[in-house]
């Protein structure tokens, strides 16, 4: 994750408390003190056919349990044909700010007359975070936050989550929009509010600034959400070179799922990977393709179910968060 995750809230918070949390959110959510408590989540459902074709392998085949669907693009309505399907599945708003393929680009559905700093001159989205920043104000961003979210709902489903793609809700210039809408909406959102080892370790971030995201997970709580502890999304990045068997290719990735899960501390902790069934058309889109099959075989690997059950790992839902949270 950016290390604007972290760096986000110097500018949100004048007084904040120095007590570090010592009971994780899966422990207040009433799991098993000690445990590993993860969600297993998909990005990127509704980009293209093979982004929901790897999405549905994962969830179907395999143990991934959470997908999130980037509103703008193209092929939404067939993933939502899909859940329409498939009703107790976790789904929510994988909340889309950017466009970063060069030969495949999404808009904004907010309108360039309430939102022209969402548009670049292509009239899509920036391709980049830092572009959205430099354009774009926080009443824009809000907007075009509800207006994927009414999307969303006008297909007949209620998300169960929101997140955020490529992280530009983590910007301080919006990150209070994206919480005051979730606390608004009473829509959990994706944000490690708990000891979040994995972020603070990979980003070398000082104390004070711990304390201060731990400060807002506090807040989403308090707003009656669930948060969770700690996330992790650099498993697409773990790559073999073109040409790999897709024998090869699953044995890999199941083995860094596994590591990754070795690393993971006691709590709620959110993993993050991209599960695609790639093709020619695909590999127009993006060079990513291999890297996000991985995911998906790794997904659809019976060793890696059969670790997370030896090891007595939980697997969760933002459904199950939710309940667990109304409940106390």
């Amino acid at each position: 994750m950016k290390l604007a995750l972290v760096c986000l809230l110097l500018l949100s918070f004048a007084q904040l408390t120095t007590n570090a949390q010592t009971e994780t959110y899966a422990e207040k959510l009433g799991f098993p003190k000690g445990k590993k408590v993860v969600i297993f989540h998909v990005d990127d459902a509704g980009m293209s056919y093979e982004s929901n074709m790897g999405t549905m392998n994962a969830i179907d085949k395999g143990i991934a349990n959470s997908t999130s669907i980037m509103m703008p693009c193209g092929w939404v309505p067939h993933f939502f044909d899909y859940l329409k399907k498939h009703p107790t599945i976790d789904a929510g708003v994988h909340l889309t700010l950017t466009s970063e393929w060069k030969n495949y680009r999404w808009s904004p559905l907010v309108g360039r007359d309430k939102a022209p700093g969402l548009y670049d001159e292509q009239g899509s989205f920036w391709p980049e975070v830092a572009q959205v920043v430099a354009h774009a104000s926080a009443d824009e961003v809000e907007a075009e936050i509800r207006a994927q979210l009414a999307r969303y709902r006008a297909f007949g489903i209620q998300p169960t989550h929101m997140d955020s793609h490529m992280g530009t809700l983590f910007e301080p210039k919006f990150i209070m929009r994206y919480t005051k809408v979730a606390m608004e909406e009473k829509i959990p959102i994706l944000f490690p509010g708990g000891h979040a080892s994995l972020i603070f370790k990979a980003n070398h971030i000082p104390v004070p600034m711990q304390q201060m995201v731990q400060q807002m997970g506090k807040q989403l709580w308090d707003a009656g959400l669930p948060v969770l502890d700690d996330l992790d999304g650099t498993i697409t990045s773990n790559n073999l070179p073109a040409g790999a068997t897709d024998e090869a290719l699953q044995t890999y990735k199941t083995q860094k799922f596994i590591e990754l899960l070795k690393s993971v501390k006691p709590g709620l902790t959110y993993i993050i990977m991209h599960c695609t069934a790639p093709t020619p058309t695909f590999d127009l889109i993006s060079s990513s393709g291999q890297s996000r099959k991985g995911d998906m075989l790794g997904m659809m690997d019976p060793a890696l179910k059969a670790y997370v059950e030896k090891e007595g790992i939980i697997v969760t839902t933002w459904r199950e968060l939710m309940d667990r949270r109304k409940k106390l």
